[in-house]
């Protein structure tokens, strides 16, 4: 009694040395400390050290040590245990093979898949974009779902299925589930593709009575999301009842942007002075944010001149979206040669965004020889785009040019590029 009582404790300790290692993501020191008890035999083989180092395992990518475990989990019947079944799934979905991953979760016995298990394989389905699964594994679960069951499928379904996503947020709170600032962060994304004003409130007062508010990263997403949803108010307004010390690189960048998108460009300069002053470095979001303020206010001097900077004095990389804000605003301002360099000295890849705004500019300022090359460039990138071929059409008639406009016509229909119809879309304020 003695002895079990002493190996209990001992075990008990290890377990919690094992679960901070773990936690803290000091995952080499608790391998290397699993390892000295397996070696050592100091300690029997364990469902909850194995657990943890299977963790481990997937965080490290040792896929041949997991496996090892994976053949000790057999031998040892450890599959009836649900954190042991849950970290093998994660495991083989993660690191090594998904469809490995279904098959292991199908060979665990039926009474031993509960919650756990089942969250698991839904989560990892969901979060590699096989929404179909996920939904069947989700409407065959036969035991009580938890929130961590409709987390990741909130998550997965906002960027492309907002309304779903919501739809899956309302089932959840009909289970009587509390959602958690993981849920919250996940809806936030189907809101702004919605423009769900409305629901962001909810969501915003529901975190409030909640105590998930003050959490600084749903501050900054709640500053995005507000901005990108018409209301720069709101988005202003959070931003302000934010800490000082929470208004990191990503705050900072979200009100940035929410003045730009909003037009108000010297607001969206002003803050970005504010975050230098205040000791935060900026990335290329932010950036991009004073880059798109100065295109919407057609400052060309501005934009370059922080282009420049974002380089040599922060060291940040411009991305195409840079290059392509650079092109706009010069072609806002008629420097449309200056705009055409830009393209031509782009070191990454050459988008549509840039094509796209360099078109535009020539038809503004009628340059019918950039446009043209803007358009075979277009014609490359996206070919189905009806609208590049309409753009130079027009402006071949406007000059006279019915030949040329006639021969664009003639290449839409042969290449089968149609013009989509007009439509437009509303939001239910209830959703």
């Amino acid at each position: 009694m003695v002895w079990y009582s002493g190996s209990h404790q001992l075990l008990l300790h290890y377990t919690k040395l094992m679960s901070s290692h773990v936690s803290n993501s000091r995952h080499d020191i608790a391998i290397s400390l699993f390892q000295h008890l397996h070696s050592t035999l100091l300690l029997p083989m364990d469902p909850h050290l194995l657990s943890l180092t299977l963790k481990s395992c997937t965080a490290l990518n040792l896929p041949l040590l997991a496996t090892s475990l994976h053949a000790h989990a057999a031998k040892s019947s450890f599959f009836s245990n649900p954190f042991v079944a849950s970290a093998l799934l994660h495991l083989y979905g993660s690191r090594l093979s998904l469809p490995l991953a279904h098959h292991l979760f199908l060979q665990i016995p039926h009474p031993h898949r509960n919650v756990v298990v089942w969250n698991s394989i839904i989560s990892l389905h969901a979060h590699n974009n096989n929404l179909s699964l996920a939904l069947r594994l989700f409407h065959s679960l036969d035991t009580a779902p938890t929130d961590s069951t409709f987390n990741p499928i909130i998550s997965a379904f906002a960027p492309s299925h907002p309304l779903q996503s919501i739809s899956f947020y309302r089932q959840m709170l009909l289970h009587n589930l509390k959602p958690r600032l993981i849920t919250l962060l996940s809806l936030l994304p189907a809101c702004v593709n919605l423009a769900a004003l409305n629901l962001i409130k909810e969501i915003h007062g529901y975190a409030v009575r909640n105590s998930i508010h003050p959490h600084h990263q749903f501050s900054s997403a709640l500053v995005e999301a507000y901005g990108r949803c018409g209301s720069l108010r709101c988005s202003t307004l959070m931003f302000s009842t934010m800490r000082d010390e929470d208004k990191d690189v990503v705050a900072w960048s979200s009100l940035i942007s929410a003045c730009a998108f909003h037009g108000q460009a010297e607001a969206a300069l002003e803050t970005f002075r504010r975050m230098e002053a205040a000791g935060v470095r900026p990335d290329g979001i932010a950036f991009l944010g004073v880059l798109k303020a100065c295109s919407h206010a057609g400052l060309a001097d501005e934009a370059l001149w922080f282009f420049a900077r974002m380089r040599g004095e922060y060291g940040v990389e411009p991305g195409s979206d840079h290059y392509s804000c650079l092109v706009d605003v010069l072609g806002r301002a008629g420097r449309l040669q200056e705009a055409y360099a830009v393209i031509q000295g782009m070191p990454v890849e050459v988008t549509a965004k840039a094509w796209g705004a360099l078109l535009g500019a020539c038809r503004n300022f009628g340059e019918l020889r950039l446009a043209e090359v803007a358009a075979r460039a277009l014609a490359e990138v996206e070919p189905r785009n009806a609208g590049n071929y309409v753009l130079l059409g027009k402006m071949y008639a406007s000059v006279g040019r019915m030949e040329e406009a006639q021969r664009v016509r003639r290449d839409m229909k042969e290449k089968g590029v149609k013009v989509s119809a007009g439509s437009s879309w509303v939001v239910y304020s209830e959703v």
